[in-house]
């Protein structure tokens, strides 16, 4: 049923169609400025999603100064509330968990009971990015 790839660029075949999931969640349903959308590439590992052979979700990580940062998880509005992005989530964290670094991400505000529901925390108070209110949060931290 969901088959989820994983990819680095360049990869074309998989980057394309992950790139335009989120060109259609951020750009055109929530108004970001492509320029903002599209930065850190090569630097990420990148995450399609598919549902019978059709790519529906995206994300990625990529590892900053402070842990591993996950990032651009991107839903297609049809495939919303159907457990698609807690499965993308549980599949991105399966493979950084190991690294035994912070896990963190910037959730937006509407996206904070997803997170919660899924094992994060807030840290701090909000702030906008691409001017959308948002919360850092922070996956539990374990001994390793």
């Amino acid at each position: 049923m969901f088959d989820v790839k994983r990819f680095s660029l360049p990869d074309p075949a998989l980057a394309e169609p992950a790139f335009a999931i989120r060109r259609e969640v951020f750009v055109r349903e929530q108004g970001i400025d492509a320029a903002l959308e599209y930065d850190h590439e090569e630097a990420a590992r990148h995450y399609l999603l598919f549902f019978d052979g059709r790519p529906i979700a995206t994300a990625r990580w990529r590892e900053t100064g402070s842990g591993i940062k996950l990032e651009r998880f991107a839903v297609l509005a049809p495939f919303r509330r159907r457990g698609v992005g807690a499965g993308l989530l549980r599949e991105v964290l399966r493979d950084v968990v190991p690294l035994g670094k912070t896990i963190y991400l910037h959730s937006q505000l509407r996206a904070v009971p997803f997170y919660e529901r899924n094992g994060f925390s807030k840290v701090g108070d909000p702030f906008a990015e691409a001017g959308i209110a948002h919360f850092k949060m922070q996956w539990p931290t374990t001994d390793h």
